[in-house]
């Protein structure tokens, strides 16, 4: 079934999900970040978030705070909780991921089970990034490089579009500072990449800070999560099954 305009959700969850893991794609991106990566996997239904001012949502106006943009996106995704649930964020959108955890468990609702952070500093280590000092024109660069990355050709207007989304999500970083972070009570998963230049897996060591945290760390740059690597798939898929934590594959 195709989403309704304004949905969060590009598709329709499955029913028959026994976990499900809410996929959000990086700064300036949208939901096709996860194209690659499959529907369902070992009862576990991956499900890509279409956030805001993207795509189907281009006529919406993007929260200006990770805590509003949280508190937006759980109350959207909460009939989708009824069954195991975790929120996997990459760089920028991990921070959505953990506000967005922190919420719904302050909110009392069903907790996640699991929070998947990537390539990114705990919140009271930030804001930093690189592209918090670039203009336009380097973040045009920036933006263009995703693109080819990613396997596909940037068009000049199709980047111009995204300069403006990619621009609103670097502001809302820069506002983003935390020096006391809430500490969950999910277990959290940190996946660092080996040849990850952006974010280095040893500058995500004050994640435990934030809650009961294990480290993963899988070869790759940084924007290795697209292809949809079997090692970071299985490792969701066993610790979606895990209730507690644990030494599944992939942890260092």
């Amino acid at each position: 079934m195709t989403a309704v305009r304004g949905s969060w959700l590009p598709r329709e969850p499955a029913v028959t999900a026994t976990a499900r893991v809410f996929c959000l794609p990086h700064a300036g991106c949208g939901a096709g970040v996860f194209g690659n990566w499959p529907a369902v996997r070992a009862g576990v239904e991956f499900l890509p978030i279409e956030l805001p001012g993207r795509l189907a949502r281009f006529g919406e106006t993007m929260p200006a705070t990770f805590e509003e943009l949280a508190a937006d996106l759980t109350a959207g995704l909460r009939p989708y909780l009824g069954v195991p649930y975790a929120f996997f964020g990459h760089c920028w959108s991990a921070l959505v991921a953990y506000e967005a955890t922190a919420q719904l468990e302050r909110s009392g609702g069903p907790p996640p089970r699991r929070l998947y952070v990537s390539s990114q500093l705990a919140p009271q280590d930030g804001p930093v990034g690189k592209m918090l000092g670039m203009d336009d024109a380097e973040l045009t660069t920036e933006l263009e490089a995703m693109i080819r990355e990613q396997g596909n050709t940037p068009h000049p207007e199709l980047v111009a579009i995204y300069l403006k989304v990619l621009r609103a999500d670097v502001e809302m970083s820069r506002r983003y500072v935390v020096p006391e972070p809430r500490r969950l009570e999910c277990p959290i998963v940190a996946i660092g990449w080996t040849e990850d230049e952006d974010v280095a897996p040893a500058r995500m060591a004050g994640w435990p800070v934030c809650g009961d945290t294990d480290f993963a760390r899988f070869p790759g740059r940084h924007h290795r999560f697209v292809d949809a690597p079997d090692e970071l798939l299985n490792l969701l898929c066993h610790t979606m099954k895990s209730p507690g934590r644990g030494d599944g594959p992939g942890f260092t």
